[in-house]
């Protein structure tokens, strides 16, 4: 189990892009900031969507970490702790639909596989989004052909909204990437 000046140097490799030193701050701390957010959003899914959104984070600003401005511990607790608070301040521009008005909407699953089969085999669309994973594209093209928002979609897809935001958004990147 690392020590406070283990997980320093673990950020310092992060920083680095050691992916392994990610999987070892992950194993060693996501219980316990798992814990602090359940604590403030009180509920365990979004917890882990927290969780989710700080690693994203560590992953991508880990070398931003300062040692002399204060532990590595306290800067993992403060985002921890402010991304749970900020999902409950915006939590009046998250919609949460019972099974009733998600099934009012009607079949969207197929409303977004249809659309995805009219395009045309050479279509270099068509091609890119095919090249995506199944929940990457199924939750594109919720999204952005059926007009669901995140939550929806989610809910469509029986998966935790944070994780459909990030099949959205690795799968966009992807778009953009296959599409230039």
């Amino acid at each position: 189990m690392p020590d406070v000046t283990d997980i320093s140097d673990l950020l310092a490799r992060i920083g680095r892009r050691d992916r392994n030193a990610l999987a070892a701050l992950f194993d060693h701390e996501s219980g316990r900031l798992v814990a602090i957010a359940q604590r403030i959003v009180r509920r365990r899914d979004l917890a882990e969507d927290v969780v989710q959104e700080v690693f994203i984070t560590v992953w991508a600003r880990a070398d931003q970490f300062d040692p002399s401005r204060g532990s590595a511990r306290g800067w993992l607790t403060t985002m921890t702790r402010n991304r749970a608070l900020n999902l409950i301040r915006d939590d009046a521009r998250v919609d949460y639909h019972d099974v009733g008005v998600i099934s009012d909407l009607g079949d969207r699953q197929f409303d977004a596989l249809a659309a995805f089969d009219t395009l045309s085999e050479r279509d270099a669309l068509r091609h890119c989004l095919g090249a995506l994973d199944e929940p990457k594209r199924q939750a594109i093209l919720l999204c952005y052909v059926t007009g669901l928002n995140h939550g929806e979609a989610a809910a469509t897809l029986k998966a935790p909204l944070g994780t459909v935001k990030a099949w959205i958004r690795r799968g966009v990147l992807a778009l953009q990437e296959c599409l230039a």
